[in-house]
């Protein structure tokens, strides 16, 4: 008896540690962001937990914008609208610093959309990590289109008093320093950014967009010759099938028959030469 009230108490205890693991699922990953901000706007907690607080920026640099917010936002979800509604710019390079203790893996994640440009070229810029060039030539619109969420996720990592990002290394003093570099088309900005321990898995994705989502190769079944080692049919990847071209054949003008032309040629000298002769007698 003693036994099965022992394996019943070790059952539920089992359980509960399920639950809570289950529970906390979100919550940790909100407990692995060390830092995160709404750009040109006001706090707020998104559904993942994660809290953005306040623009730092806000009467020091740049201009806050919330020129989006009468717009909605394609791949965001409706409770997160406001991250990529609101924004900073500024005329000249401009960023966040950014204090790291830990040593440890990292992510970046920079919030972009484009609310006010309706094409792309207009505006254009880089960012960068600590001098590093992480982003070059983002321009919004072109990547995604116009009121649409757009996500720039940059993986790094700090070691020994050195920071590591997309195969550069260079000397960390315990700042993490992110600036949107002026460039020639506009002025460079940001919706909102965070940092969070973790690797890419763990970076929470945007919704699809059905405009950049890329149609399925049609498969198509073909026969295979009967000395085949499996017989029966294959599958074809249309991709991969030759292309044809539709419409007439361009025809070859050096496969044209010539002879057509010599008629009027040869009629010409039989009319020119009985004529030369006749005055020829005069």
């Amino acid at each position: 008896m003693q036994r099965v009230a022992a394996r019943l108490v070790a059952g539920l205890l089992a359980a509960a540690l399920g639950l809570l693991q289950a529970d906390g699922g979100e919550t940790g990953l909100a407990e692995r962001v060390i830092w995160a901000v709404n750009a040109g706007g006001e706090s707020h907690v998104d559904v993942h937990g994660i809290h953005f607080k306040k623009d730092p920026l806000e009467g020091k640099l740049g201009k806050a914008s919330d020129y989006g917010v009468r717009l909605p936002i394609l791949r965001s979800s409706p409770e997160d609208q406001i991250l990529y509604q609101t924004e900073r710019y500024n005329e000249d390079t401009f960023g966040y610093d950014i204090p790291i203790r830990d040593e440890g893996d990292y992510i970046l994640v920079l919030k972009f959309s484009e609310v006010y440009f309706a094409q792309s070229q207009q505006k254009v810029f880089d960012v960068r990590l600590n001098g590093h060039v992480v982003v070059r030539d983002l321009d919004i619109f072109d990547q995604v289109g116009h009121s649409t969420a757009h996500d720039e996720i940059v993986p790094f990592s700090i070691r020994r008093g050195k920071l590591s990002v997309q195969g550069e290394v260079s000397t960390f003093n315990g700042k993490l320093t992110v600036e949107f570099v002026k460039g020639y088309y506009d002025n460079p900005k940001v919706c909102a950014l965070y940092v969070m321990k973790g690797t890419l898995e763990d970076v929470p994705k945007l919704q699809p967009h059905p405009g950049l989502e890329k149609p399925e190769e049609e498969e198509v079944d073909e026969e295979e010759p009967e000395g085949g080692e499996e017989g029966g049919k294959k599958k074809v990847s249309a991709a991969s099938k030759p292309r044809v071209q539709s419409g007439p054949r361009t025809p070859n003008p050096y496969a044209a028959d010539n002879s057509s032309l010599m008629f009027p040629i040869l009629v010409a000298f039989g009319v020119f030469i009985p004529t030369l002769f006749c005055l020829c007698r005069l």
